[in-house]
């Protein structure tokens, strides 16, 4: 079989104190796969500006100009970090054999990729990059990091732990991705159901080498949470069970109440009566913010909006007209 044509693809997000030297990193390791014949000579590196506001579109044209292995995509705004990741496969897996997605910061391991390509030939569509040691990563992160696959465990959400959004997806399980057409896209649930030949491979998380992180805790929060309610009805259920054990509650009060009615040891109930009006508010709070995240789910999907829009397409613009000839599994 000839080498496959491989487009590595790279989400952007102000991202241009980290360009300069992820794109040298990555240039560096896809030409040698190129040059020992890994992988075909039309094989790119695909950079998805996600809306900056940084230089980072104006660093990605100037690595166009510098070799011809770089191109990219442009958003007209920003629609986030899944998106990005959606729109590169989407329009690279037209022409590629298979694809790589990676975050700019490479604290997942680029020395990963030619691996990754080998298990590709061995026949899988999915090479999952699994993160073995979080040392780099702080006590608090790796504590809520477990705490959230532990929880998507017992919910019956199908997740690989850490593993993140690094892996290689053949062109057959690209299509396959693709028929998937929810607004609220959570890549690490939906890829473990395509069902399609899988493997591992493990690597220790890097530091971060420069810029900030594009996920702070509020922004981890609410990845977690949109992933929780795009797979599960778990919290509504919940919220079912909290409703059925405060009714147990009410009805051992009741009996309380009127044991203590009928010996004539009643007691004005004020505190009582304010700490039940409270807890019962409460708990209709959370019920009404938790259906409402559902119904808001909804309503964003039955509005069938773009989920992104690209402003410009570099990448298919210096491809072939004609798609190029895909493997025999795709």
């Amino acid at each position: 079989m000839a080498a496959p044509r491989l487009t590595i693809i790279v989400p952007c997000y102000n991202e241009a104190a980290v360009l300069p030297k992820s794109s040298q990193v990555l240039g560096t390791i896809l030409t040698k796969m190129i040059q020992s014949k890994q992988v075909n000579p039309r094989s790119q590196i695909l950079f998805v500006d996600d809306g900056s506001s940084d230089q980072t579109w104006t660093l990605i044209r100037q690595l166009e100009q510098d070799n011809l292995i770089f191109s990219g995509l442009k958003f007209s705004r920003n629609f986030g970090h899944q998106n990005a990741l959606m729109a590169g496969m989407q329009v690279a897996g037209k022409f590629a054999d298979a694809v790589i997605t990676i975050d700019a910061d490479l604290q997942d391991d680029p020395q990963l990729i030619p691996k990754m390509v080998t298990q590709f030939d061995d026949g899988n569509d999915i090479v999952l990059g699994v993160r073995n040691d979080r040392s780099s990563d702080s006590t608090f992160k790796r504590w809520t990091a477990e705490t959230f696959y532990k929880l998507m465990r017992q919910i019956g959400v199908q997740l690989v732990p850490d593993h993140a959004d690094f892996r290689l997806l053949s062109h057959r399980a690209v299509q396959a991705l693709m028929q998937y057409s929810e607004t609220n896209l959570f890549l690490r649930g939906i890829i473990p159901q395509l069902g399609l030949p899988t493997s591992k491979l493990f690597y220790r998380r890097k530091p971060r080498f420069a810029g900030e992180s594009k996920y702070p805790f509020k922004k981890m929060l609410a990845f977690a949470l949109d992933g929780i309610t795009s797979f599960s009805i778990a919290p509504i259920q919940a919220i079912m069970v909290l409703g059925i054990g405060v009714i147990l509650i009410s009805l051992g009060m009741l009996i309380y109440t009127a044991i203590r009615f009928f010996t004539g040891n009643v007691i004005n109930g004020w505190t009582s009566l304010m700490m039940s009006l409270w807890f019962l508010g409460g708990i209709q709070l959370i019920g009404i913010s938790v259906i409402g995240t559902y119904i808001g789910k909804i309503f964003a999907e039955v509005k069938h909006r773009p989920r992104y829009i690209i402003e410009i397409d570099d990448y298919s613009a210096a491809q072939q007209p004609q798609l190029v000839a895909k493997s025999s599994r795709g």
